[in-house]
């Protein structure tokens, strides 16, 4: 659909420009975004999204870049959107992309990091990309797929409608903070977007179209304890630390951690610990595709800590659950046409759609839920959120020619 090397070449230079620039996003920092150094990839992309001839572009109050690709036929108002922010969990300062041109199916060593080693053993995608041109980070750092890849589809697509006159409806662009943090989508987004629908360039292999994600809570615990000298602390201290240990040590070890689970199986997830012996603060991660579910999740946790309250008077120990997002397939499955469409695309460019469960969530889930449909589509990242993070170019070209098959077939005669 499109000229392979063209767009192989575009996609390259955007991808390793935009993974160069840091811009993590921070959950423990209260504005928005969350980090000023998102900015940093936002006012840039503000300046190329006018450089290709772009319309209304602007960077919103909440950090959301918006931009308008006029339409050239009657037909709905379709948005693509990807997020701007890297994940939290591994360092994301000073990546240094590296491209692996005519993979040759063997292992691939990093030169930042000798004892590490990307192989089809331990990432089994991998075994199908011979030939590929694989990108990935040197070693230290993730690479920032997650979602730069989406990013540079979005573009190098966008570039491609705008300068042909083919028939195509209004599109919409959007980019995101704060998406790995759970904060991406602001209630005033999809009202400035103003779609029908729309779509996320947020997933891996290539072939998926997924329209079910995890439902999501977040939990804190704060455990205060009784602090006093330890040469005087017989029949005095409570440590917060030691109920810390004895309140994991409570949780299903064996069903519902991550470590434990795939398909369907949700979990319960402690994900970040501070504190010491006179408080400790414990952030938990609940997922369940189903609500029921969920509630359970929940409801294991605040046992838990009833019990551990019940058993230790002398402590304050305070369990917070807050909703974070819920499975988009609770709104799709009423009207399936943004997946019809994306399936319909895929299979005009030779690909058989696949729909799966996403274990994990996206910018769709939040705007699903919000009232504005939209579907995930795949880039083809791979082993993402840390140092063995790739990505084929080869699979972010079939990315790129879904987002312009879609524009295509929902421009209407």
């Amino acid at each position: 659909m499109t000229d392979s090397a063209q767009i192989i070449a575009e996609l390259e230079s955007r991808l390793t420009r935009y993974c160069a620039i840091d811009s993590q996003s921070d959950e423990d920092s209260p504005t928005s975004p969350s980090t000023a150094i998102q900015l940093n990839m936002a006012n840039l992309l503000v300046q190329e999204l006018a450089e290709i001839g772009a319309s209304d572009v602007q960077l919103t109050e909440y950090g959301t870049v918006i931009a308008t690709l006029p339409g050239t036929a009657p037909g709905p108002v379709v948005g693509f959107l990807a997020h701007m922010d890297t994940a939290p969990q591994f360092n994301a300062t000073g990546v240094k992309p590296r491209v692996i041109r005519g993979y040759n199916g063997g292992p691939i060593s990093y030169p930042d990091n000798p004892a590490l080693t990307l192989s089809p053993e331990t990432s089994p995608h991998l075994a199908e990309k011979l030939g590929h041109d694989i990108v990935t980070a040197s070693g230290l750092t993730l690479l920032g797929a997650d979602d730069k890849a989406g990013i540079a589809v979005i573009m190098t697509a966008a570039r491609q409608l705008l300068a042909s006159d083919a028939p195509r409806p209004t599109i919409r662009i959007a980019f995101t903070p704060d998406e790995e943090i759970g904060r991406g989508v602001d209630k005033r987004l999809p009202a400035d977007l103003a779609t029908d629908f729309a779509y996320t360039f947020d997933g891996g292999a290539v072939g998926e179209i997924e329209y079910e994600t995890f439902s999501a809570d977040g939990a804190v615990v704060t455990i205060k304890g009784v602090s006093i000298h330890p040469g005087l602390a017989k029949g005095k201290m409570v440590n917060a630390t030691t109920l810390a240990a004895k309140l994991l040590s409570a949780l299903p070890q064996s069903t519902m951690q991550p470590e434990v689970t795939e398909g369907r199986e949700g979990f319960l997830h402690c994900t970040d610990m501070t504190g010491g012996s006179s408080e400790m603060v414990l952030k938990f991660i609940l997922r369940d595709f189903e609500l029921d579910g969920l509630q359970q999740k929940g409801d294991i946790l605040r046992a838990a800590c009833a019990a551990l309250q019940t058993g230790e008077p002398r402590a304050e120990i305070s369990c917070a659950i807050r909703p974070q997002y819920r499975n988009m397939r609770y709104w799709l499955e009423k009207d399936m046409t943004p997946v019809d469409l994306a399936r319909d695309a895929a299979r005009a460019i030779g690909l058989d759609p696949v729909s799966v469960p996403i274990r994990g969530g996206t910018d769709g889930s939040r705007l699903t839920e919000m009232g504005l449909p939209c579907p995930n589509l795949f880039t083809g990242m791979q082993e993402i959120h840390g140092p063995l993070e790739w990505i084929s170019l080869q699979d972010m070209a079939k990315a790129t020619d879904l987002m312009l098959a879609i524009a295509q077939k929902a421009a209407k005669p």
